[in-house]
C-alpha cells in the first residue's frame, strides 16, 4: 500500500506581518531621513542641495559654450540631471553609515523588522529628493540657460530622469553599505560623484572618450538615463528611448540588490564577529 502525497497549500503572506512591513518602510524611512541626514535642516540643505547645484549648472554651461560650439542647454541638460548625484549618493552613503556613527545600528540589527522593507524604507526620500534637485536645476535651465522642453516631451524627460535618479541612488545604497567597514565612507561618495561628472557623458560626449571611459561609463548609473533625458528633450518619444530607460532602470536594480545583500552579508558577519558598530 502506497501513501500518497497530501497537496501542500501555498504560504499565503500574513496581513499583519505586511502591516508591519508597511510602517517600517514608511515610519522608518521617513524618521531615518529626519534624523540620520544631516542636510534636513533649512540652513544647510538650501546652500548644499540648492546652492551648489545652481552654480554648477552655471558654470559648466559657460565654461562648455565658451570652449565648444555647442548651446548652453547641452551643459544645462547633463548638469540637471548629474546634480542628483549630491541626494542620491551622497544622502544615502550617509543615511546607511550614520546608523553606525551615531550608535543606532545595533538597535536595527536586533530587531526582527522585514529587512527589505528597513533597506527600501530608506531608499525612497533619496529618489524623492534627487528627483526635487533636479527638477529644481532643470527649471534654473528653462529660466536662464534656454533649455526647452516641448510639452508632448515631458512625460518621456520624467520618466527617464526618475529612472536615472534611482540608479543614482542604488549605488549610493552601495556605497553606503560599503561605508559600514570603512572610517570614511564620504571619501568613496566623492569619488562617484566625480566619476559620473567625467565617465558618463555629462559634459564631454560619451563617444568623444577613449574606449575605456566607454566602457565604464556604460556601467556607471547616468550614461543611459542621461542620453534618454537629452533624446527626449529633443522630441523623441518612448519607442525611441524606451531601450535606454529600461537599461537604466537595470543597472539600478542591479546596484540596489547588491547593497542589500552586501548589507545582509555584513550583518552576519557583525553577529559573529561584533564588527559593524566598530568606529
Amino acid at each position: 500500500m502506497t501513501a500518497t502525497a497530501l497537496p501542500v497549500a501555498a504560504p499565503r503572506a500574513d496581513p499583519a506581518s505586511l502591516r508591519a512591513a508597511w510602517r517600517v518602510f514608511w515610519n522608518g524611512g521617513r524618521m531615518s531621513y529626519g534624523m540620520l541626514f544631516n542636510w534636513a535642516r533649512p540652513s544647510i540643505y538650501i546652500p548644499t542641495l540648492i546652492g551648489g547645484p545652481t552654480f554648477q549648472l552655471l558654470f559648466f554651461a559657460a565654461l562648455g559654450s565658451y570652449a565648444t560650439d555647442r548651446s548652453p542647454a547641452y551643459f544645462a541638460i547633463g548638469n540637471a540631471v548629474q546634480v542628483s548625484a549630491l541626494a542620491g549618493v551622497f544622502g544615502m552613503t550617509m543615511a546607511i553609515a550614520n546608523e553606525r556613527w551615531f550608535g543606532t545600528l545595533p538597535a536595527i540589527l536586533a530587531t526582527p523588522a522585514n529587512r527589505v522593507a528597513l533597506f527600501a524604507g530608506r531608499f525612497l526620500p533619496f529618489v524623492a529628493n534627487g528627483l526635487f534637485v533636479s527638477l529644481y536645476a532643470f527649471g534654473v535651465g528653462v529660466v536662464f540657460l534656454g533649455v526647452r522642453l516641448e510639452p508632448s516631451s515631458l512625460a518621456v524627460v520624467g520618466a527617464a530622469l526618475l529612472a536615472t535618479v534611482f540608479s543614482c541612488t542604488a549605488i549610493g545604497a552601495l556605497q553606503g553599505a560599503i561605508s559600514l567597514r570603512l572610517r570614511d565612507g564620504l571619501f568613496g561618495a566623492n569619488l562617484i560623484t566625480m566619476a559620473i561628472l567625467l565617465f558618463c557623458g555629462v559634459n564631454i560626449p560619451l563617444a568623444e572618450l577613449p574606449a575605456w571611459m566607454q566602457v565604464v561609463g556604460n556601467l556607471l548609473p547616468f550614461t543611459h538615463g542621461l542620453e534618454a533625458v537629452r533624446q527626449a528633450a529633443d522630441g523623441a518619444g518612448f519607442g525611441q528611448v524606451g531601450g535606454l530607460i529600461g537599461i537604466e532602470v537595470l543597472i539600478g536594480v542591479a546596484y540596489a540588490t547588491a547593497a542589500f545583500f552586501l548589507f545582509s552579508y555584513l550583518e552576519r558577519s557583525a553577529r559573529q564577529n561584533a564588527t559593524l558598530d566598530v568606529r
